[in-house]
Parts: C-alpha cells; structure tokens; sequence
C-alpha cells in the first residue's frame, strides 16, 4: 500500500492510501504467460510454412475473393435492411392475415439454418427448371434457365438476404415500438392515414434507432459468408479452399482467409463506431424527447 497526495478543493494536500491488487496482476501475468505459448507453437510450428502464407495473402485469387465477399456482405445487408423493414411493417399491421404473414415468414427463416437455405436456393432448379414470368392467362412473359440465374453469387445474395431480413424484422420492430406513442396519437390527430403516419413520423426516427445495430449485422454477415463455399460463390473462403486442395497447404490458406476476414471485421467496426456516434445520442433524445415529431408535424399540418 502506498500514500499519494491529492489536492483538495481548498486547503492543503490530503493523503490518500492506494491498495495494490496482487491478485490482478498475477491473474494477468498468467493470462499473458499462456497467450504467448499458444501463439509461440503456432509461430515455431515446423509443420507450418508462413512464406506460403506470405505468398498467397495478396494472391489474385484471394484478392477477388475478397472483393465478392465485401460485394455480397453489402447485397444481402441492403436487401435484409429493406426486406426487413416491409416485414416488420406487416408484422405489425391491425391486418391479421398480413401479420400472420410476417411472423411466418420471421419464424421460417430463424428456424432454418443458413447452410440449408443457401443450398436450397443453389439446386432451385430441382423444382423449377425454369423461371417464368407472365402476365395471368395469357402467353405474354419471360422465361429463364433457373441453372443460369442461381449462380454461386445469386444464390448467396439471395439465401443470406432474405435470411438477414428476419433478423432484421425484429430489429426494426423494436425501433418502432420505441417511437414515443404520442406521436403517433399526435399523428392520427392531424388526420394522417396509418400509411402515411408510419412513413413520415414513424420511420425517420425508428431508423435513427435502427441504423447503428446494423453495423453489427454487417460484420456478422462478412463472416457468414465463408458458408457461400458449398455453392462455389466465389467468395474469399471459396477460392481459398480451392487452392489448398490443389497444393495442399490447408493451414497457410486458412490463416491467409482469417487475416482478410479480421482486416475487413476491423473496418466494418470503425465504420460501425461512427455510426453509433452519429445516431446512438441522437436517437435517444429524439425518441424520449419529441425533436423529430416537433419538427414533422408542423410542417405536415401546414
């Protein structure tokens, strides 16, 4: 225990007595101790060659793996956001056969594993050789090879996305729900239709809300997407595992693919924390404070 002077508000130095917590220290010096002997097998390991996994981290294979994960993170996070909005507004509609609909849809895609999904929309072909569409008892429509639209890629797009769209249906239900009552009732008061109370006083706040945990989505769907190699997508893990199984080096690889996922989650986490300090404060004292419905409804009833 030692003693440090600390200045009072008025008067001299006053001692105060500073406790030292052996305890911490010694619980950190072991933490530390087996973190760099694990790190120094890997390092050391005779088994594992890091000039191959310096050779292939900027490989051109890897590099446009790389660049189809980023392309997919963002297709499918944009069609969750936007699938996820209609969603949660249907869930939460008066009309009961839409919110049947809605929660439907939310307990399908949650209760079915990824893999399952993607898989299922890569052999769409099995059920639907062919993707047609036409107007209603006529001749009149389109026609396409199901084998030649479900790619790699689109199956991916689409089987993430619309996974993504549930779990964002609860996200951005909760960011409606939180929308202070009033304001709708204050909504409602000024004649608005349901409709139009949702779109113009509803949502803008509800998104303020919703924006930032996005952030979190995205970061779990660039990782998620290493599943996109059972239908050949393209991504980062796919090219990977193609080239360990042509030369073998199936740890170079795999840690060349961990560095690239843990590059990109590092980015999308600084994105992220921008976000959050653009909308997270801001958010709060909107909903809690009425700014938003101060602002809207003015100029609505006007």
């Amino acid at each position: 225990m030692r003693t440090e002077p600390i200045a009072g508000p008025s008067g001299p130095p006053v001692p105060v007595a500073r406790t030292l917590h052996w305890g911490r220290w010694a619980s950190a010096a072991v933490a530390l101790a087996v973190a760099g002997w694990l790190v120094y097998l890997v390092v050391v390991n005779p088994h594992l060659d890091w000039g191959k996994v310096a050779e292939y981290l900027f490989n051109d294979r890897i590099l446009a793996g790389v660049w189809v994960t980023i392309e997919i993170s963002v297709l499918a996070t944009a069609l969750g956001l936007v699938l996820g909005v209609l969603v949660a507004v249907m869930r939460l509609a008066h009309n009961p056969v839409l919110s049947s609909l809605a929660s439907g849809y939310i307990w399908f895609f949650r209760g079915t594993p990824v893999l399952v999904q993607l898989i299922f929309w890569y052999n769409l072909a099995f059920l639907f050789p062919e993707l047609v569409l036409k107007i209603p008892f006529t001749m009149i429509g389109l026609k396409w090879d199901t084998n030649q639209v479900m790619t790699g890629f689109t199956s991916a797009m689409l089987g993430l996305g619309l996974n993504l769209a549930a779990y964002f249906a609860e996200t951005v239900r909760a960011g409606i729900q939180a929308v202070d009552r009033g304001q709708t009732e204050a909504a409602y008061a000024l004649g608005m239709t349901p409709a139009k109370r949702m779109r113009v006083i509803v949502l803008p706040q509800a998104l303020r809300i919703i924006i930032p945990p996005t952030g979190n989505e995205f970061i779990s769907m660039l990782k998620t997407t290493s599943l996109v190699y059972v239908v050949a997508g393209h991504d980062l893990m796919t090219n990977a595992s193609q080239i360990y199984k042509a030369n073998n080096r199936i740890m170079e690889l795999l840690i060349v693919a961990s560095v690239w996922y843990m590059l990109m989650t590092a980015v999308a986490t600084f994105l992220q924390g921008r976000l959050e300090r653009r909308f997270g404060s801001d958010a709060v004292r909107l909903v809690r404070g009425g700014g938003a419905a101060a602002r809207v409804l003015p100029k609505v009833a006007a």
